[in-house]
């Protein structure tokens, strides 16, 4: 599978712990290794996600939270700590983590994403957005063995976890209709980050609000996580007002969808004459996105 990849530089390196950090406390200090993990360098190609950046972190614009993690073998929590790019109150240099761990063998855990709302990373194989609506979402997990006291330096890989919908009309937005409501058969908003696959395939609803007036055509869509790299799942694409009435629906069955991979359903959206309110027309033709028409 071709992925857009974040590539992250993860170095370890003397430091301390910053009190509000979750870590196993030792009676002798030389049962601890200290530990910095600087997460910068990223160099981002999404060629299927059609956007391309070759930039260092704080340049990032899609990098706005990072939570790092460092999970023990009986699964419990060592360290965690989340930065938000917004609040400076998280970080001293953005992307940049250290504390003191003691000596032992770990998972750790990398989630990256947009938005000022951070995921609920519970443990390297459970993690969820909760009622947020899923964000670009990339992650990595490695194991980690401290054996000494010694600086140790790692490397990880964070690729983009998500597939995306895009909802593209050709005719013009009515001003009534103030939001889309999307609703999957399949995937979740909830995931594993060690597999960056759904923790369930029971589907989910995500309300979006449009952040323009009416009069222009609609390009909007939402991110979610799949059971597997490729899945086909039912979308229904309805167009509400303020109050939640719909007013405008269409749908489609067996869409592909694929991680990494932005998937346009692309037609007239805000007229139901000579316009089926139920189905669309599929293009089964892969590119560097997939389109279907409606």
């Amino acid at each position: 599978m071709k992925k857009s990849i974040l590539l992250a530089g993860l170095f370890l390196m003397a430091a301390s712990c910053s009190s509000d950090e979750s870590v196993n406390n030792l009676e002798s200090a030389d049962d601890f290794a200290p530990v910095t993990v600087r997460v910068d360098g990223f160099s981002v190609e999404q060629s299927d996600i059609p956007l391309t950046r070759a930039t260092a972190l704080n340049d990032f614009e899609f990098a706005d939270v990072v939570t790092l993690a460092f999970y023990r073998s009986d699964g419990s929590e060592a360290y965690k700590h989340t930065q938000v790019r917004n609040d400076t109150n998280t970080f001293t240099t953005f992307g940049e983590f250290s504390c003191n761990l003691p000596l032992g063998s770990y998972t750790m855990v990398v989630l990256c994403n947009a938005g000022n709302n951070a995921i609920t990373l519970s443990s390297p194989t459970s993690a969820t957005y909760g009622e947020q609506k899923v964000m670009d979402t990339f992650a990595a997990t490695q194991e980690v063995n401290i054996t000494s006291n010694n600086a140790v330096e790692l490397s990880a890989t964070l690729d983009r976890i998500v597939s995306a919908v895009a909802v593209k009309s050709n005719d013009n937005r009515p001003e009534e209709v103030t939001q889309m409501r999307l609703t999957y058969s399949g995937g979740d908003k909830s995931f594993n980050p060690t597999t960056g696959l759904a923790a369930n395939n029971n589907g989910f609803v995500c309300v979006l609000g449009f952040g323009s007036a009416g009069g222009s055509p609609t390009n909007i869509g939402s991110y979610l996580f799949l059971a597997s790299d490729e899945q086909n799942v039912d979308v229904v694409v309805e167009m509400l007002n303020d109050d939640g009435d719909v007013l405008y629906r269409r749908s489609a069955e067996n869409v592909p969808l694929k991680r990494n991979r932005v998937t346009s359903l692309t037609g007239t959206l805000f007229s139901n004459t000579g316009v089926s309110s139920s189905s669309f027309q599929v293009n089964k033709d892969w590119d560097t996105g997939y389109n279907m028409n409606f």
